[in-house]
């Protein structure tokens, strides 16, 4: 084999490793771990469930949302938490997505901020939540 068709096949297996390894090490929360005991208990304790990052400009168009309806979700801010990595985790178990907001409507996970976007747009929100949907202005 040639040193031009070795070097794309080490690089390839470099980059399977490494992924390996980087996936490993954030595969530590399970189902039955206090982390997704919290996210499960939250989800059921409250009508409407942020888990949200402060800073995260989606996260805040998710909220927008429901401020757009007179509704007042439960906001969990992962980044002002220490153990807001582990619920991340926990939420990626849960509903197979790691990524922030992820919006919950009683016990229903209604996805990210795109999905709850569109929920709110088509009126399947305001239905949800038993309530007479607004005039929408777009977000």
């Amino acid at each position: 084999m040639t040193a031009r068709r070795v070097t794309p096949l080490i690089s390839a297996l470099t980059v399977a490793i490494a992924t390996s390894l980087f996936c490993a090490s954030f595969a530590g929360v399970s189902a039955k771990s206090p982390e997704a005991a919290f996210v499960k208990k939250t989800i059921s304790s409250h009508k409407i469930v942020i888990f949200s990052k402060s800073y995260c400009p989606y996260c805040r168009r998710a909220k927008s949302v429901f401020k757009e309806l007179k509704q007042s979700p439960h906001v969990i801010e992962l980044d002002e938490r220490d153990d807001g990595w582990n619920i991340q985790d926990a939420l990626g178990e849960i509903v197979g997505r790691r990524t922030v907001p992820q919006v919950f409507i009683n016990g229903k996970h209604i996805g990210g901020s795109d999905d709850t976007v569109e929920a709110y747009e088509s009126g399947k929100l305001a239905e949800l939540l038993g309530i007479a949907p607004n005039d929408k202005d777009d977000l």
